[in-house]
């Protein structure tokens, strides 16, 4: 590697950020990457701060579980492999500098077509998997940093230690910890919810009032949402489709992660938790229809990835369900209560969407079908630098 590289390389001070043998030990060797997955953490309460700056203008943030990591300067570019990650970096002024992502379909660009001054060029982004995400796709993209958790490279993508520790210190550190579920077992470190890692890399960007002003935002528009939830609320069915039109479906539980963030702040029952169904990301099996009519819920939100319209979901999702002879015997297919249930990662701009769909879909005599729950315009000021 030439001097010019490693002079651009000045972020990971002495090599001490990432102490790869202890911070790392436990993981085990992992399954594949394909299937989609959900879950996050309860608590929306900020964190202390992390960010130490020194009198160089060098800083530390730290992260589980890769710990502390010093930068000499913001970073330009940036990686994350999945989208909740994307969309924290977007709604903290950062689209600019986003270089690569591990699933472009997973990620909901498509939201932002409705914020002014809000966007990502799709077309010039990395996709990092591709049947398989190896080394050399990082040293090709050559970003300032890796918002991706370590382990989740080892343990969902079959990298080693040595590939880890390699990337690290040959291209840039890596910084991100697994949140989207808590149902890994090789996940035996701190878990963040969504505004916890938010925080985090509002600390790595140096853009904390921005983060404070979205934090400020997002707790007003859920604590609006919440006082307008009826007294009972329903028994709901996650789903994600084995195939389309289904006939099998994956069971997502709304567990303690930031893709099952906008199901809490409802205060939804989880019909498939209260029937004793193991989670897909856990190793559950699918569930057909027959097992559905068993459980019976009182709604079912599919969860698909991609933009998806209201037409497409009707005709690959509800008229299959109404036409099939078992599905249609389902309360929730009867009652007309199957609706989309959205994308697995989220961050603070895709949560706000998401919540919006997820609060039409189970109250729709509360909310209504074209009802905007926050305000667009407060939002896009928010990411642009006004607040």
């Amino acid at each position: 590697m030439d001097e010019k590289y490693r002079s651009r390389r000045a972020f990971l001070k002495d090599g001490s950020a990432l102490a790869a043998a202890g911070l790392l030990a436990g993981c085990q060797s992992g399954d594949g990457t394909t299937t989609e997955s959900t879950t996050e953490t309860t608590t929306e309460s900020t964190t202390e701060q992390t960010t130490t700056t020194t009198e160089d203008a060098s800083y530390t943030v730290s992260m589980e579980p890769v710990g502390d990591v010093t930068f000499e300067e913001v970073p330009e570019s940036w990686v994350p492999y999945t989208g909740d990650y994307a969309d924290m970096g977007v709604a903290l002024g950062q689209a600019d500098g986003l270089a690569g992502i591990g699933v472009p379909s997973r990620y909901g660009t498509h939201h932002y077509a409705e914020l002014d001054g809000v966007s990502v060029d799709t077309e010039s982004l990395t996709t990092l998997y591709q049947d398989g995400t190896g080394k050399e796709i990082f040293y090709s993209v050559d970003a300032d940093v890796h918002v991706i958790d370590p382990n989740f490279m080892m343990n969902r993508l079959q990298w080693s230690q040595g590939d880890v520790d390699e990337i690290s210190s040959g291209v840039a550190p890596f910084f991100g910890n697994t949140i989207f579920t808590q149902v890994y077992d090789w996940h035996d470190y701190e878990y963040y919810s969504l505004y916890e890692a938010f925080e985090k890399l509002a600390e790595l960007f140096q853009e904390r009032e921005r983060y404070e002003a979205f934090k400020a935002y997002h707790d007003e528009v859920v604590a609006d949402v919440q006082s307008r939830i009826p007294e009972e609320t329903p028994e709901i069915a996650l789903l994600y489709p084995a195939g389309v039109p289904p006939d099998s479906f994956y069971p997502y539980l709304v567990g303690e992660g930031t893709a099952s963030k906008q199901w809490r702040d409802l205060g939804v029952d989880d019909a498939l938790a209260n029937a004793g169904v193991t989670d897909a990301q856990a190793g559950g099996a699918t569930v057909d229809y027959e097992t559905l009519l068993d459980i019976d819920p009182d709604a079912i939100a599919v969860r698909l990835s991609g933009n998806i319209s209201d037409a497409y979901f009707q005709e690959n999702i509800v008229s299959h369900m109404e036409e099939d002879e078992v599905a249609s015997r389902l309360t929730a297919v009867q009652d007309g209560r199957v609706f989309y249930g959205g994308l697995t990662y989220q961050g603070p701009i895709i949560h706000l969407f998401q919540l919006e769909t997820a609060a039409r879909g189970l109250f729709p005599d509360t909310f209504g079908e074209d009802e905007e729950l926050f305000d667009r315009g407060r939002v896009s000021a928010i990411v642009n630098g006004e607040f």
